[in-house]
């Protein structure tokens, strides 16, 4: 049961928090769905900004008909969408897509962002960039983002190796010393109020939340994978390329991917080389997106992160704010209490 909390945060009470993000964004809550590539449709994206976040639907490696359809899919919920920047690059018109589509904000990842920055800032639209380090920070201030996500190697999906708790509040330092008016958010790890507390605490705005939306009712991942990543405690990912190179994805050698140790990972950790041979390569991807088109957990690659052993159960978006809201305001009010 969740209870109202005894006090408010940045003035606001019962329920609901207010940040520079909500102000900035023009949502209720200060969170949003991170845009990740075969989960985040429309669907979740519009449930997420239903519930009072912002939802962000995943444009992957670049699909405009996978694009046109999720944009459909989101009917008129106020939506955005995030890009995987080093795939967008052999692909730009993408972007135009979207921005055709008068997105609510776009969010940048994985690369250099100019030259599209400067494009989604002409267009006026807010423009997030999903940063892994320091360097990644600065680059992304010098693009011009309004709002920087900040994300630990914690999270599921592709990621650095900082962590969530220290590379927050030093982003948070130096863009308060810098650039004051850029905000932040948190990411990895975050999947319930005590995380999305502790995010406001650390300096951030607000948080992006990946793992515990994939295994909502409304995300686009297979039942067989919402049921295991509700099985798995956080022992259960592992960071590997195992997945891009069966997949044939060109990952830059800093980003690794977070997922369950299934089957078919484990077979071929620390054998990437011998995976990436054409003939078994072919044999194996087709073995890999069998498994992932069946369902078949145990032979294909599941993204998640370390929080999966902080997920349950699968459940509606609405219901996943709801808890993570009225959790992390009841926190909130009862550390000011303590602290009188």
């Amino acid at each position: 049961m969740v209870e109202s909390p005894p006090a408010t945060w940045h003035g606001v009470a019962s329920m609901r928090l207010c940040t520079r993000l909500t102000e900035r964004l023009g949502i209720e809550h200060p969170i949003l769905s991170a845009p990740m590539g075969f989960a985040a449709g429309g669907r979740l994206a519009a449930a997420m900004s239903n519930a009072g976040g912002l939802g962000l639907i995943g444009g992957g490696y670049g699909d405009g008909e996978w694009l046109e359809r999720e944009f459909a899919a989101a009917g008129n919920a106020r939506v955005g969408c995030g890009f995987i920047t080093w795939s967008l690059a052999k692909r730009p018109e993408w972007l135009d897509l979207v921005l055709a589509r008068s997105p609510a904000a776009l969010m940048l990842s994985f690369g250099e962002v100019e030259p599209f920055a400067a494009v989604v800032r002409s267009a006026g639209v807010p423009l997030i960039c999903q940063v892994q380090s320091m360097a990644h920070a600065r680059s992304a201030v010098a693009a011009g983002a309004d709002i920087l996500v900040a994300q630990g190697g914690e999270a599921g999906g592709h990621g650095g190796h900082r962590a969530t708790l220290t590379l927050v509040p030093e982003i948070a330092d130096y863009l308060a010393a810098t650039v004051p008016d850029t905000l932040l958010v948190a990411a990895g790890g975050i999947s319930d109020g005590r995380g999305l507390a502790a995010a406001l605490m650390l300096g951030a705005d607000g948080v992006l939340m990946g793992s515990r939306l994939v295994a909502s009712e409304e995300s686009l991942a297979p039942a067989s994978f919402k049921s295991a990543i509700a099985a798995a405690d956080g022992d259960a990912t592992i960071k590997t390329c195992v997945v891009d190179v069966v997949r044939g994805y060109d990952w830059p050698a800093e980003f690794s991917g977070r997922v369950l140790q299934t089957r078919f990972v484990m077979d071929w950790q620390g054998r990437e080389g011998e995976l990436a041979e054409p003939s078994t390569k072919e044999v194996e991807a087709e073995r890999y997106w069998q498994g992932f088109r069946n369902g078949e957990v145990e032979d294909t690659g599941v993204f998640v992160g370390e929080a999966a052993g902080l997920i349950r159960d699968v459940r509606p978006v609405q219901a996943i704010v709801d808890a993570m809201v009225g959790e992390a305001a009841t926190l909130i009010g009862r550390a000011a209490d303590r602290l009188r």
